[in-house]
């Protein structure tokens, strides 16, 4: 195996290449969570893994509340099933609280302060109502407790981390919150701690593998002490070969896909296909890497063929349709003219709009 044929193979795995979910909450149980800090980019990077996936069918998803945005694993926001939010919460949320102490501190943000604006919160929103983080904060506020310099923040993440809140429906356009005993069923937490830790790394392998425990440990943010003993309590389930110095994990099921060369892939900022990896040289080529950081390409609309990072790209709303603007890394490079037709009908479908290349 060569480092092309790990980024066709994550091409398969994440779904790229064959889009064959239907549902969300499915999609997401596959990959684990995805990354999803720009809430447009991040329901078009599950769409484009879908079938026939649009912002309308993840948006209904989203205020059905089948999958879930909130803080977990680093943290950053991340999209997960609702049915798995307690035991990943349950798994991530005390390492991140730990590393949260001293910021707090120096916010003057303590135990006790936190507990009091979590029962703020719960008064507010029991039964069922779901309220916008300014409201949420006024009432916080009225309640005489500091939200400026960034503890307004903090105190919302705290909230999500201990399971009290996690998002609602969208309000227009307007994100909001809801608790997340009433808006998810209870589920199983009795999980023991390598329980879950084998749970998670099973799915981040299988759908993003080939990857390395590296790769897993940044995903993840677990330690890298409890990723080596959950890759040996795992290794009689996933395949590994050493390709250029590195070990990489898969599935041993799935060693070869049929990925079309030409096939031109419009990927979404903060793509799982990239930002999932600490090393992404499989697929920006270490000649071009210093480029595609110069154009902050890491964290833009991505142009991938086969694998590479071809150029970035992005959707320029005029008037009754979208534009799609392409920045190719090599000016030179042709991209094939139907397949990146093809590519843009494809993000036309999920905006249910026209789109002009």
């Amino acid at each position: 195996m060569k480092l092309q044929d790990i980024a066709r193979l994550r091409l398969h795995n994440q779904r790229i290449a064959t889009g064959d979910f239907t549902d969300p909450h499915d999609l997401l149980t596959w990959m684990g969570a995805m990354q999803a800090q720009d809430y447009s980019m991040a329901k078009w990077a599950m769409a484009l893994r879908m079938k026939e996936g649009t912002d309308r069918s993840i948006e209904n998803a989203i205020r059905k509340g089948t999958i879930l945005r909130t803080h977990v694993l680093r943290p950053t926001w991340h999209f997960v099933p609702a049915t798995d939010i307690r035991w990943m919460l349950q798994l991530t949320a005390p390492r991140l609280q730990k590393q949260l102490q001293l910021t707090h501190q120096k916010m003057e943000l303590d135990e006790k302060t936190i507990r009091k604006t979590q029962q703020i919160l719960i008064r507010q929103l029991e039964g069922g109502k779901q309220l916008t983080r300014e409201e949420l904060i006024a009432a916080i506020n009225r309640a005489k407790i500091a939200t400026d310099a960034l503890r307004a923040s903090h105190i919302m993440l705290c909230a999500e981390l201990d399971g009290i809140v996690c998002n609602g429906a969208r309000r227009n356009k307007q994100f909001t919150y809801a608790l997340l005993d009433e808006r998810v069923p209870a589920t199983r937490t009795n999980y023991g701690k390598e329980e879950m830790q084998v749970a998670l790394a099973l799915r981040y392998f299988r759908s993003h593998g080939p990857a390395t425990r590296q790769d897993f440990c940044w995903w993840s943010g677990l330690s890298m002490t409890d990723v080596i003993c959950t890759l040996a309590l795992i290794k009689q389930d996933l395949a590994h070969e050493k390709i250029e110095g590195q070990t990489y994990w898969f599935d041993a099921a799935i060693t070869t896909v049929k990925v079309k060369p030409s096939a031109v892939y419009l990927l979404p900022a903060f793509d799982e296909f990239l930002i999932s990896y600490r090393s992404r040289d499989v697929s920006i080529p270490l000649s071009q890497m210093k480029l595609v950081a110069t154009k902050n390409g890491i964290f833009k609309p991505l142009v991938v063929v086969n694998g590479e990072v071809k150029g970035l790209w992005k959707p320029v709303p005029e008037k009754g349709k979208t534009k799609i603007e392409i920045d190719l890394i090599d000016a030179g490079y042709q991209l094939n003219k139907a397949a990146t037709r093809k590519a843009a009908e494809r993000y036309g479908l999920f905006l249910d709009a026209a789109v002009e290349l």
